[in-house]
């Protein structure tokens, strides 16, 4: 099932998709968008993961939004953190009644990426309201190379009225802000029709319809993007288009000053078209940015848009995608399996079943299942991995031989005691009763008293990317409890759509292809998928005449 939201984009929700977490509902009677009246708690593990398929090679905008609404009627709206593939990403900061989100910017080097949700507060539970991932053109925010993200710290249209500009009239779902304006700052509308092709990230052209200028050459335009604290990379963004056709006797020309000194050449707004200026440079809660004409100008600055972003540190190579699909063939099986992987310890875990073939995880070093309910034969493929150096199968129902891949390998440390009906010999599995027969040996499954005790066999040298993963959330020594779910009146499954025209740039619509293996929220989850509108398929934002309210959308690269 699919809910389409306000603006009739698409979204699918994860009931089902994680076992020990629990729906809501918020309590708010403040209007928000239908999707963030619900959302998913995790109270039992300190890590919980969303992998989503299909985005090898793609540079994604990832934006994660929180609504606490007093879901839980305590009004303490909870601190968390938040990482992707692996990555710090923010603590996230809840507030009661108000919507929150967080978007980064990174370009995926895997198959899967990972968004993460972490307990870091006693008593302070992750919860998430809506997921959206968006993959962009390649070739949009050039700066940003493949071991950094961008994390946006704001993103606003000057001198238009309170409305939000976004899908439909932003290509690629970003979120423009209204700004708020100082005193002596003027807001103009343009009377032309703006192409943004010129402009290497594709801003909408409604927010270009709009600026903020001041009333002389003598004044300037102070920019404040909210920067940190604390000195930080920043990367910023700013988009400027001439709102009317000067004459000649006319010109508006100004330069970008950081704290006084110019950091750009002298920028001359186009009429109809726009230019962009990227600029990097490193800035704190007391540094200006200032827009200042120049002595042969006769108009003062304007501008249009800005967009700013932090800057990351070094990214990590996030996770194994074989890893992740051997998760995700252990997760059909074991739908109860934990979600963090730091270590394959799924010791005491009351594991159920035969396993599943992972044999695609071949960076694994040290596999434990020992003391669990797993039945049938050991798989022959656990001796094929060529990274293995411990296996300990101990206290479980394995039945039948040793795999001949097994016994024989010297280099492998194997526990296999406590599984009464597996032949580690030719005649182990055999007994002679009173009366001369020979009998086999069975245990019922669940008669047996488990130990309690875990045995201390940690993968030490597992390489990192195979660490932030979902699989182990309570850290070895805890046995694990069944969680009850919720039932959630609001869940939604099936693949994500979205409004638009069919020829979705950036690979948005393959990001869908495998939405089955992507863990996504009850909470919606918007994937950018694309299908028609009743009002006919979105038009390219692109094209040279910039003003698109109709009509059929195109690539808007080719």
């Amino acid at each position: 099932m699919i809910t389409r939201d306000e603006r009739n984009l698409a979204w699918t929700g994860d009931d089902g998709l994680f076992q020990n977490s629990q729906a809501a509902v918020v309590q708010s009677r403040n209007t928000l968008p239908h999707v963030m009246s619900t959302l998913r708690v995790f109270t039992t593990r300190k890590k919980n993961c969303y992998p989503i398929s299909d985005v090898k090679g793609s540079l994604l905008l990832v934006r994660a939004s929180f609504f606490y609404g007093n879901y839980d009627g305590k009004s303490s709206p909870p601190s968390f953190d938040m990482h992707f593939d692996g990555n710090e990403w923010t603590t996230v900061q809840t507030s009661l009644d108000q919507l929150v989100n967080y978007e980064v910017i990174y370009a995926s080097g895997s198959d899967t990426t990972s968004i993460c949700l972490s307990q870091t507060q006693p008593n302070q539970f992750p919860f998430i309201s809506a997921l959206e991932v968006t993959a962009l053109d390649s070739k949009m925010y050039s700066y940003l190379d493949p071991i950094h993200a961008l994390f946006l710290r704001s993103r606003v249209a000057y001198g238009a009225d309170d409305a939000t500009v976004s899908n439909p009239d932003d290509y690629y779902d970003r979120i423009w802000d209204p700004a708020t304006v100082d005193s002596e700052e003027i807001s103009v509308a343009s009377d032309a029709f703006i192409g943004t092709t010129n402009a290497p990230d594709y801003p909408p052209p409604a927010v270009l319809r709009n600026a903020i200028t001041v009333s002389s050459t003598s004044n300037s335009i102070s920019i404040k993007p909210g920067f940190p604290d604390q000195k930080l990379s920043i990367y910023m963004n700013l988009y400027f288009s001439e709102v009317a056709e000067l004459d000649t006797t006319q010109k508006r020309s100004f330069k970008a000053y950081v704290d006084n000194k110019p950091v750009s050449g002298p920028i001359i707004p186009p009429y109809g078209d726009v230019v962009e200026l990227s600029i990097n440079f490193t800035a704190s809660s007391n540094t200006s940015f200032l827009l200042i004409a120049d002595p042969d100008s006769t108009l003062p600055p304007l501008v249009n848009a800005v967009e700013a972003f932090s800057i990351s540190d070094r990214l990590t190579d996030g996770t194994n995608s074989k890893d992740v699909q051997g998760i995700s063939e252990l997760q059909k099986a074991f739908s109860d399996v934990l979600q963090e992987f730091l270590v394959w310890n799924l010791g005491s875990f009351n594991l159920s079943g035969e396993l599943p073939d992972f044999s695609s995880m071949d960076a694994l070093v040290t596999i434990n299942l020992q003391n669990n309910s797993i039945t049938g034969p050991i798989p022959d493929f656990l001796g094929a991995l060529p990274n293995l150096k411990e296996l300990n199968l101990a206290d479980n129902f394995f039945s039948g031989p040793v795999p001949p891949s097994l016994s024989p390998n010297k280099k492998l440390k194997l526990v296999v005691s406590g599984n009464p009906d597996l032949c580690v010999s030719s005649k182990s599995c055999q007994t002679t009763s009173t009366d001369g027969n020979t009998t086999s040996s069975s245990v019922p499954s669940g008669s047996r008293k488990k130990s309690s005790k875990l045995p201390v066999i940690l993968g030490t040298t597992i390489p990192i990317f195979v660490i932030f993963w979902a699989l182990v959330a309570f850290l070895l020594h805890h046995k694990r409890k069944t969680a009850a779910i919720a039932a959630v009146t609001t869940g939604q499954t099936g693949g994500a759509n979205r409004p638009g025209g069919a020829n979705r740039p950036g690979g948005a619509n393959n990001m869908t292809g495998n939405i089955g293996g992507a863990v996504i929220n009850e909470i919606k989850v918007n994937f950018q998928d694309q299908t028609t509108t009743e009002n006919g398929d979105q038009e390219n934002p692109h094209q040279e005449n910039g003003d698109h309210e109709n009509g059929d959308q195109e690539n808007p690269h080719q």
